[in-house]
């Protein structure tokens, strides 16, 4: 039995509703990071470089974990619209759902344990890289804090990934908006000192984090036990019994998310690292840049998770036409809301710049006026940023991981990165060279993503089987 899907003005507010608790989710959880990143500004030019230098290679390490947290969600949401289409009376998508989340977990922590051992010893690993010895000192002991932040965040999304295909994102937004207001002035007290706390520095900054992922993962586990709704899935139930068959399906989704992640991630580290051979202004400078177009891809982030939802479930209910409509109706929501974003970048780019340095600093001026610069050019790829994330997210619920991850290797690694240091060095232009060649990158990614949605959800609509399903 087929069921099928919405209409086009019904889809897009099935997709408004689901993915705006999400977007805030991202922007909640990404402001904690922005957070420390103006608290780390305040306190010194220095301390803001080292933070940055630790955060890019903590994401970089965390990519493998997340892969496979995010393949949860196209894994469960496939479940529940299999469900659907057999009209909910049986129990098995519920177990299916169960399975699925368990899977991920153990896959999660299983690939975090050798990126816990290199984080351990991040100093040296930044050292190898060619950092300035006092960054790297100040980054690796920032490390050594944020890193017990891993395993709660990790589980965090898988939960997350739960109440998406639940259509249930609220206590995600409400547990991280908790989260955000206690981190700040908890970041604050760490690292500055207050009342007889000793300030300690770049490493209370990454102490915060952490305490803020437990708390953040401890209070979606008792909402979720709470819920008359979902505690019936009894996720953690018989936690330590391996499904076998479903973790090689997790780890077959998952790994190539987590490869398309790492080529990501990679590209904005190494980029990182790059600016470190302009010196420490130059990375503060990127880490400004970073932070805020960071914050602005929360948006469509959101928007390419609802994605994922929709279009899992579209394709478990064998609805080919509503996955087709439910990925192009998000593709298009984000594309809208990263035109705006572009505009604001280039028209506000030295008074976002100048919000996260202080005056005093004596290279501030210098700071401000390459970060300007760094915001103008990121302004100009958001919409192609926001379409890359959206369409990946429509092709995870099709369970399409594989080859979006060999398209993220040809456009940030084949493009992005050799043109951004041909410009930087090479040709002299410095590190607004660097970024240009991210632009172009994720230019490539974007079209070829966007092809890619195309030719299957056109031809699942033209009676060929989805894509992994």
């Amino acid at each position: 039995m087929e069921t099928r899907g919405p209409g086009w003005w019904a889809e897009a507010r099935a997709t408004i509703g689901l993915a705006w608790p999400l977007a805030l989710t991202n922007v909640s959880q990404h402001a904690m990071a922005a957070t420390h990143a103006l608290i780390l500004g305040w306190f010194s030019t220095e301390a803001l470089a080292s933070g940055t230098l630790g955060a890019n290679l903590y994401w970089l390490m965390m990519a493998p974990a997340l892969g496979t947290a995010f393949a949860a969600a196209p894994v469960m949401a496939q479940a529940r619209g299999m469900g659907q289409r057999r009209g909910g009376a049986a129990r098995g998508w519920v177990r299916e759902m169960r399975r699925g989340a368990r899977s991920a977990l153990v896959a999660t922590v299983v690939l975090l344990v050798p990126s816990l051992l290199l984080l351990w010893h991040g100093e040296r690993v930044l050292l190898a890289l060619g950092q300035e010895p006092a960054l790297a000192a100040g980054a690796g002991a920032y490390l050594r804090a944020m890193m017990w932040g891993l395993i709660p965040f990790s589980g965090f999304i898988v939960l997350r990934g739960f109440l998406a295909a639940m259509d249930r994102p609220g206590p995600a937004l409400w547990v991280t908006g908790a989260a955000v207001i206690a981190n700040a002035p908890l970041a604050w007290l760490l690292v500055f000192g207050a009342y007889g706390w000793p300030g300690l520095g770049v490493v209370g900054a990454g102490l915060a984090s952490a305490l803020a992922d437990l708390l953040m993962l401890g209070a979606l586990l008792v909402l979720i036990a709470r819920d008359r709704r979902l505690r019936r899935f009894r996720l953690l139930g018989r936690f330590w019994r391996i499904d076998w068959p479903r973790l090689r399906e997790v780890f077959r989704i998952g790994l190539p998310i987590s490869g398309q992640m790492l080529l990501e991630i990679g590209v904005f580290s190494a980029a990182a690292l790059a600016m470190g051979w302009f010196g420490a202004a130059a990375v503060a400078a990127h880490a400004i840049a970073l932070q805020v177009s960071a914050l602005s891809f929360m948006v469509p982030m959101g928007i390419g998770q609802a994605a994922t939802a929709r279009v899992g479930i579209m394709a478990g209910r064998g609805d080919a036409a509503g996955a087709w409509r439910a990925g192009w109706v998000a593709i298009g929501l984000g594309a809208g809301f990263m035109l705006v974003m572009a505009a604001l970048f280039v028209l506000g780019a030295r008074p976002i710049a100048w919000a996260f340095l202080d005056a005093a600093e004596p290279q501030a001026a210098a700071v401000a006026a390459m970060a300007a610069g760094l915001l103008t050019i990121a302004g100009l790829f958001q919409l192609t940023d926001g379409v890359q994330v959206v369409a990946a997210g429509a092709l995870r619920g099709l369970k399409d991981t594989q080859v979006p991850m060999l398209m993220a290797a040809l456009g940030y690694w084949g493009v992005g990165m050799p043109v951004g240091l041909g410009l930087a060095v090479w040709a002299g232009v410095g590190p607004a060279g660097i970024w240009l060649g991210l632009a172009a990158g994720v230019g490539l990614v974007a079209g070829l993503l966007l092809l890619r949605w195309r030719r299957l959800s056109v031809a699942s609509r033209e009676g060929e089987a989805f894509a992994g399903a």
